[in-house]
This record gives structure tokens, C-alpha cells and sequence, in this order.
């Protein structure tokens, strides 16, 4: 359990907001190493392409670090490098997929993350999925393999289920934070 105290004292941040944060990151740097082999239980070898999404990892890790230093650019970190990973998957996965689905967390994360003395960093990380989602979804070219009908049928609800996850989780997070 030495891993679990590390990880608690490395995600601890005396702002709520930015604690939050760092817990985002790391669960997501934690959830990554998962994400082909659910892929490849769904569609078996092309779930190589997924192996793009680990690009990110670095960044959600350094969340903590970077918070550690100035709070306001690690949560601003999270909310880029959450958004960049959709662009980068959407990319390399494709559109019917469901993973653009993952800006919606993006947005929840860009709003509660921030203050309102924040306002520019919130504007900047709630405006940038949405400008992702409506300007690059449909200009980036890709994908990286075709899956067939069943298996994005398989891929939407995987995605679904992970994004409905994580928005549960930031909320509750973010609302027991609140009350304390």
C-alpha cells in the first residue's frame, strides 16, 4: 500500500479545486494502460491504433507537478491536455467511435475547475473542446483503421459508459469538496 500513499500525497494539493485536479489527472494516467486492452477485447489486433492515446500520459502525470508550482497552470494543463487526447483519438479511432464524447468531461472539468476570478482560464478551457469538437472533429482525416458497424457499436457504448463515469465521479468529487 506504499503506491497508495504516494499517489495520495502526490494528487494532495491545499486547494480543493486544483486537488481535484491532480485526481482527475492521475485516475486517468492510471486508466490508460486499460484503454487498448478494452479496445482489443472489442476488435481485436486493430486496437493498435488506440497505442496514440499514451502520447498524452506524460502530461496528465505532470498535472501534479506542475500544480505544485502554480495551481492555476496545472488545472489549465488538465483541461488542454484532456482535449488534445480527444483531438488525437478522434484522430486516430475515428468519429463513429464515440470517443469525441470525452469533451463533454472536458468542458465539466473546464467549468468546475475554476473560480470566478478565473474567468479567462475557464472561457480558454471550456471554449477549446467545444472549438475542437465543432472545427477538428471533421478535418482530421483518419482513421487509422475502419472498425466495422458491430465493433463501433461496441466502441460508442465503451466510450459512453467511460465518459459518464468520469463526469459521475468529477461531479461527486467536486460536490463533497464543496460541502467540507
Amino acid at each position: 500500500m506504499k503506491w497508495l500513499r504516494w499517489f495520495q500525497d502526490y494528487a494532495a494539493h491545499r486547494d480543493p479545486r486544483t486537488a481535484l485536479g491532480n485526481l482527475v489527472a492521475l485516475l486517468i494516467v492510471s486508466n490508460q494502460p486499460f484503454y487498448p486492452l478494452y479496445v482489443y477485447w472489442i476488435a481485436g489486433s486493430p486496437a493498435w491504433v488506440t497505442l496514440v492515446s499514451f502520447l498524452s500520459t506524460p502530461f496528465f502525470f505532470a498535472v501534479p507537478a506542475v500544480a505544485r508550482r502554480n495551481a492555476l497552470a496545472g488545472r489549465i494543463l488538465l483541461c488542454v491536455t484532456g482535449t488534445l487526447n480527444t483531438v488525437l483519438c478522434v484522430w486516430a479511432i475515428g468519429e463513429p467511435s464515440g470517443v469525441a464524447l470525452f469533451y463533454l468531461p472536458c468542458i465539466l472539468i473546464g467549468v468546475l475547475l475554476f473560480r470566478q476570478t478565473e474567468l479567462a482560464a475557464m472561457a480558454v478551457c471550456t471554449g477549446l473542446p467545444m472549438l475542437a469538437f465543432l472545427v477538428l472533429n471533421h478535418k482530421l482525416g483518419g482513421p487509422l483503421h475502419v472498425f466495422g458497424a458491430e465493433q463501433y457499436s461496441s466502441l460508442v457504448t465503451l466510450h459512453a459508459v467511460s465518459v459518464g463515469s468520469l463526469i459521475a465521479f468529477v461531479g461527486y468529487k467536486f460536490s463533497t469538496e464543496q460541502k467540507s
